[in-house]
């Protein structure tokens, strides 16, 4: 971040712990948030990541107090805010579709919360936080007169400039192309670790939790399925749904035949698949084995190394060039379809459509599940569209404003 000629006044002191003790959230016909336990660190950027229907926005509407949870509580900073109106808790947030007055200039909607709150200094403080965010020179524009990356650093520096214990953002860069969007991840983080507030982000996206956040859970079905830092979900992950969410996998299923060595020995279409003990969740019985296809490579012809693991032959069915790589999928007798990435790294010729070739990969690179591939798909109905979010904000703000 380029430095600015004024210094920016210290915002909140630090941000709040988050805990939700038991928290379920019912609606007529299905369960939405299933016994859902968790606690978020003061101060730490972390992502709420999984697909739609997952139950991940309904929970930021309950830590927003705009839904009120069947049973649990809800904890802020230690203080119980289970029961506490909307308005009167230390939250703000970041919507996709920023939510800001458009007959307002910039610095008035950074200003808008302060003043309603009778701070004294508000454009003071405004100014401040559009320093931090790099807006300060565009303070009298309107916002029809930003682009998509610049609203939404406005919105930003309006949600950071109340001070809240806790900001939560709503899918907050779906809107942006993928350049301006991965320009706003890196700033996003920068601007947390400045200001010191706990972020709460709520995404679909695995390249943007795992960008930002210090520690992602994946949520499924109203549970989280496994939470950590992004390299270790990514690197071992225990369920086969997180497997496949965070980015694509190898799996094979098979019977464990032996262990020796620190690995255990899983038999599958007659080849024995060696993963590290530590790496496997399951020692014994049925096992799932996956392997990322980065971490597969591709060969022409058998290749006579007794330390990676070697399948095949198989054939060529799909070849798809990306620019800096290729993907396969490599159909092998009794692995089914396998999926490869290769690096384009060499001239010359790669494999084909239909040519005949050999995988390997090395064990150490190999994870042992918990449980096993499903083919039931089901999912919770979508939860409330996160656009209804910054309309009931809006809403309630102009509410506001007539009462005045």
């Amino acid at each position: 971040m380029a430095e600015v000629s004024a210094p920016v006044r210290k915002f909140a002191e630090a941000g709040a712990d988050l805990s939700l003790v038991g928290v379920t959230k019912r609606f007529p016909g299905f369960t939405a948030i299933d016994d859902l336990s968790l606690t978020i660190p003061a101060g730490s950027f972390f992502a709420l990541l999984g697909p739609s229907g997952c139950g991940k926005t309904t929970t930021l509407r309950l830590v927003a107090g705009l839904e009120e949870p069947t049973a649990g509580s809800i904890l802020i900073g230690g203080k119980d805010v289970t029961n506490t109106k909307s308005y009167q808790r230390p939250v703000n947030t970041v919507f996709q579709s920023y939510a800001l007055f458009p007959h307002m200039t910039i610095l008035e909607n950074v200003a808008f919360g302060l003043r309603r709150r009778r701070i004294g200094d508000a454009l003071t403080l405004a100014t401040e936080a559009l320093q931090l965010v790099e807006l300060a020179h565009l303070a009298g524009r309107k916002p029809s007169q930003l682009s998509g990356g610049q609203q939404q650093r406005v919105a930003l520096a309006r949600a950071i400039v109340n001070r809240p214990a806790l900001l939560l953002l709503d899918e907050p860069l779906g809107a942006l192309d993928l350049k301006l969007r991965r320009q706003m991840q890196l700033e996003l983080k920068e601007i947390q670790s400045e200001v010191g507030l706990t972020f709460l982000h709520v995404t679909h996206d695995q390249e943007e939790a795992m960008t930002m956040a210090d520690t992602v859970a994946v949520m499924n079905q109203g549970k989280i399925e496994q939470m950590g830092a992004p390299e270790e979900l990514y690197d071992r992950p225990a369920t086969a749904f997180v497997s496949t969410f965070l980015g694509q996998s190898n799996l094979f299923t098979g019977t464990a035949a032996g262990s020796g060595s620190g690995t255990i020995t899983v038999g599958v279409a007659g080849v024995g698949i060696r993963v590290p003990t530590s790496r496997a969740l399951v020692h014994q019985g049925k096992v799932t084995v996956g392997i990322r296809p980065e971490k597969v490579t591709l060969h022409t012809s058998r290749p006579e190394d007794s330390s990676r693991e070697v399948i095949g032959a198989g054939r060529v069915m799909d070849a798809s060039f990306s620019g800096v790589s290729t993907q396969y999928l490599v159909d092998v007798p009794g692995f089914g379809n396998v999926s490869v990435f290769a690096q384009n790294t060499s001239l010359g010729d790669h494999a084909r459509d239909g040519d005949e070739v050999f995988l390997s990969w090395s064990p150490e690179h190999v994870f042992g599940l918990l449980d096993h591939p499903s083919q039931d798909l089901d999912r919770f109905d979508a939860d409330t569209d996160t656009g209804s979010l910054a309309l009931e904000e809006r809403e309630r703000i102009e509410a506001e404003l007539e009462g005045s």
